[in-house]
């Protein structure tokens, strides 16, 4: 329930104020009227707690709402009423926030209300796909079933992500300790050398005075070239929280070398998932265009499939709509039309879902493996740089003495 705050015109024409609960603003003017001939204000009181959880609410994980969507599968094909399994769900959540959604949508569907627009109410940050499947079972009576799909969709998204992730840990991690092998060498040990060097008397070498030039200018520098790094950075930051700073960034990720094929084919894998879950869940087309171009992880790709719904409310096709957005792999629009002519445009998005899936995790291995030895040979080459500067000056000094 929410809290409502209002003044009004009593029946005998005296100004009042007060509170009172309601699921939402209609309901809450209803209530008021019992009692009140004018409503002249209302507004939502929002508390602290409230205020602080909303302002640090998060998205949740695949794996979250997945278990989530698997348990209510099962507890609702076993008959429970669906206010005692929202309850049990919520009691064996272990994320907070989601228990706290669900815990407040129980009271909600107690006192009547749908699930589906109590979960929207109570969890603004569950995603739009999980609200509109969930809307459609409920209204069609297969609310299980709604579930179900919901399972097989978070699930299959959670184990795609963690198979990247786990691709790319080891190549991250060893790039992450060369560069801080390098700073160390470059900071600590090459000033050590210099002083060595300085009491050689010996005419240093051009690698070597590059060396203690590039050292000297990072240990001098680093605190500045920190600030330059971390300005940049925050600047980009809110650049590209505005329209045309988000859209460049997305836009410009997908001309990124081999990471930017990488990005295509998970927006394809994506759209083609929800559309098929959305679709299989009964929304119509243009719901379903219109909520798959919000959740896109890729902006762009999402904002310009948007853009096609106003052709998809004159009539024209899916394909025809995709073609003209012309953002996703052609294999995708192909096999959009084929499914949208053979009645099977469901099954055909899952299908084609799948094998972007696959192409994702075979093109993050490639690039990956591309990206191994290219770190491997700079640090070869920086290795050998360093070598040469130190070894130098010393060959130098033996030949003086011989």
């Amino acid at each position: 329930m929410q809290t409502y705050k209002y003044k009004a015109i009593s029946k005998d024409g005296a100004a009042v104020s007060g509170v009172v609960q309601a699921f939402d603003e209609y309901t809450a003017v209803t209530k008021i009227k019992e009692t009140c001939t004018v409503v002249t204000k209302i507004s939502e009181v929002q508390g602290k707690t409230r205020e602080r959880r909303e302002l640090t609410l998060g998205g949740f994980s695949e794996k979250s709402l997945a278990v989530m969507c698997s348990q209510f599968s099962i507890i609702l094909g076993a008959g429970l009423p669906i206010v005692r399994a929202v309850e049990l769900i919520a009691e064996q959540t272990a994320d907070k926030e989601l228990k706290r959604i669900l815990t407040e949508t129980a009271e909600d569907v107690g006192a009547g209300f749908g699930l589906a627009q109590s979960l929207q109410n109570k969890g603004r940050s569950l995603p739009p796909t999980f609200i509109e499947t969930v809307r459609s079972g409920e209204e069609s009576g297969t609310l299980d079933v709604a579930f179900q799909r919901l399972h097989a969709y978070y699930d299959k998204a959670y184990k795609v992500k963690g198979k990247v992730k786990a691709a790319m840990t080891y190549p991250l991690f060893t790039l992450v300790v060369a560069v801080v092998v390098v700073i160390i060498i470059m900071v600590v040990a090459v000033p050590a050398f210099t002083t060595s060097f300085a009491t050689m008397g010996v005419e240093l070498p051009s690698v070597t005075l590059a060396l203690i030039a590039i050292s000297r200018f990072f240990t001098k520098f680093w605190a500045l070239l920190a600030a330059l790094a971390a300005g940049g950075v925050i600047a980009y930051k809110f650049y590209s929280r505005t329209e045309k700073g988000r859209t460049a960034h997305f836009r410009n990720r997908l001309k990124l070398p081999a990471l930017g094929k990488i990005d295509l084919m998970r927006a394809a894998s994506q759209f083609a998932h929800t559309m098929s879950t959305l679709l299989a869940a009964g929304l119509p087309m243009l719901r379903a265009v219109s909520v798959t171009g919000k959740i896109l992880d890729n902006y762009w790709i999402g904002s310009e499939i948007s853009k096609q719904i106003p052709k998809l409310e004159e009539g024209k096709t899916l394909n025809v709509c995709l073609r003209t957005a012309a953002v996703l792999p052609d294999l995708l629009v192909e096999m959009a039309g084929v499914g949208e002519e053979t009645g099977t445009l469901e099954s055909t998005l899952d299908i084609i879902g799948s094998y972007y899936d696959n192409e994702v995790e075979l093109a993050t291995q490639r690039a990956l493996s591309l990206l191994e030895p290219i770190v491997i040979c700079a640090l070869a080459g920086i290795v050998v740089f360093i070598l040469l500067s130190v070894y130098l000056p010393m060959f130098s000094l033996y030949g003086s003495i011989g």
